[in-house]
């Protein structure tokens, strides 16, 4: 619970339903969504953070989000691609704007020490059974797309246009906002104008918002290269193909794309993150099998990365006599294009941002510290003609992160067993500032100049 003082007649009347719009007008908006967190949103975050699912498994997830949803009046499509969720919110004449949440978790078991920590299990979609945590905050993205709907539903007069919430499947795969892209997402449903989205940041601090023009998350492609050969005895190598050897002078050609045929200027990663071949000291395998992930913070850039990949690693099958039906095998497993905010929407909302929460709560001014991915980037430009704005709220009280600083301890990460943000702050924040955002774009006469 909030430890400052609310007023009972509002959060009654939030509980039964029934708060005017005069009550939530601009300067009450903070305070309603603090009661909405105390009256439902709280016990959704909860109930999500206890029952992970795992990706294209969220069945009881997207089940929970249609409910609350159509509690609001908004028009709901469950299986969209699966297990996305799709609800419209239609309010007049005016633009459409998407908002977009990610909903599954990651196969870890939690170590928190939450007295609400995951104990959930779950069988994957390779029919394998998983621990299951919510370990990148998706709890708070769907929690707060709820929030948000809601209070949206309850200031129409404030807005003008169509809402478009989608609860995502399979984020961490990075194939969920594609599916739910082939299923029809911009054809079945009113295609948006603007789409937006929010990630919350364990290592961000709480209150703070950060928001800028430009590239927000990287390209990412899970690569799988199968390397055939020949078995044979230890002791006869000759008699066969090692593709031991075969896939070792892969993974060292392999280093010389970055340095070698990419610009100094372009970020880029080539990683070999698993090495499965043999099962005895003296068997030579006729199998080895390579793990790649590939980043870039440029479309043209990862598919250089992506052909060099194929060229080297065919060559080096040459090299070693394998006949061309059994040179080695490429195969693409996750991709992601990278994430770009678009500059004139990005600057727009950021200056709704600072009018709303204060210029000192908006961060603008973050370096990219890593090559992370995020499958947002598939729903808007450069990779489709909707302009797109990803921003970030902060997940940990600012103390925290000045105790850690201060011994010398790594600062919070996601996808850690011991993940774990502040739920309060980080969902009324993220509730806002969607919702700030949402009327931004959607004032009434901006829905009148669109008509």
């Amino acid at each position: 619970m909030r430890a400052f003082h609310k007023t009972m007649t509002l959060a009654l009347a939030l509980a039964a339903g029934a708060i005017p719009p005069q009550v939530l007008a601009a300067d009450g908006l903070s305070e309603a969504v603090a009661a909405d967190y105390d009256a439902k949103l709280e016990a959704l975050f909860l109930d999500f953070h206890r029952n992970p699912e795992l990706s294209h498994k969220e069945l009881r997830t997207a089940g929970i989000i249609a409910r609350e949803l159509r509690a609001v009046g908004v028009d709901v499509t469950e299986g969209v691609g699966g297990t996305g969720v799709v609800g419209v919110m239609r309010n007049g004449a005016g633009p459409t704007v998407l908002v977009r949440a990610d909903m599954d978790g990651l196969p870890i078991e939690e170590a928190s020490g939450l007295a609400y920590a995951s104990k959930a299990r779950q069988v994957d979609v390779e029919g394998i059974e998983q621990p299951v945590m919510h370990a990148c905050g998706h709890d708070v993205h769907i929690t707060s797309l709820i929030g948000t709907a809601r209070r949206l539903s309850e200031l129409k007069d404030r807005w003008s246009g169509t809402v478009v919430f989608i609860a995502q499947p399979a984020e961490e795969r990075v194939n969920g906002a594609s599916a739910m892209l082939e299923d029809g997402l911009y054809e079945r449903f009113p295609k948006p104008d603007y789409a937006l989205a929010f990630h919350v940041g364990a290592p961000l601090a709480t209150g703070r918002i950060e928001i800028q023009p430009g590239i927000t998350a990287s390209t990412s492609d899970s690569v799988n290269i199968t390397i055939h050969g020949v078995g044979t005895h230890g002791a006869y190598p000759h008699a066969g193909k090692d593709p031991i050897v075969i896939g070792a002078e892969i993974v060292m050609a392999l280093q010389t794309i970055v340095s070698r045929e990419i610009s100094p200027l372009q970020p880029a990663v080539v990683t070999v993150g698993a090495f499965h071949a043999g099962a005895k000291h003296n068997i030579i395998s006729d199998r080895a099998e390579l793990q790649l992930t590939v980043r870039s913070n440029d479309n043209e850039v990862r598919d250089k990365l992506i052909a060099a990949i194929e060229r080297i690693a065919k060559g080096v099958g040459r090299m070693n006599g394998l006949p061309d039906d059994m040179l080695p095998e490429i195969e693409i497993v996750q991709s992601t294009p990278v994430t770009i905010n678009d500059k004139t929407v990005t600057e727009r909302i950021e200056k709704a941002f600072t009018t709303h929460f204060g210029a000192d709560t908006i961060v603008t001014d973050s370096p990219q510290t890593g090559m992370g991915a995020e499958d947002f980037g598939v729903l808007v430009t450069p990779n489709t003609d909707v302009p797109g704005v990803y921003f970030n709220v902060g997940g940990t009280p600012k103390a925290e992160l000045d105790a850690l600083e201060k011994a010398g301890k790594p600062e919070p990460a996601h996808h850690s067993p011991f993940f774990k943000i502040a739920p309060e702050p980080a969902v009324t924040l993220g509730t806002e500032a969607m919702t700030v955002a949402v009327f931004d774009l959607l004032a009434p006469d901006a829905g009148a100049a669109a008509d």
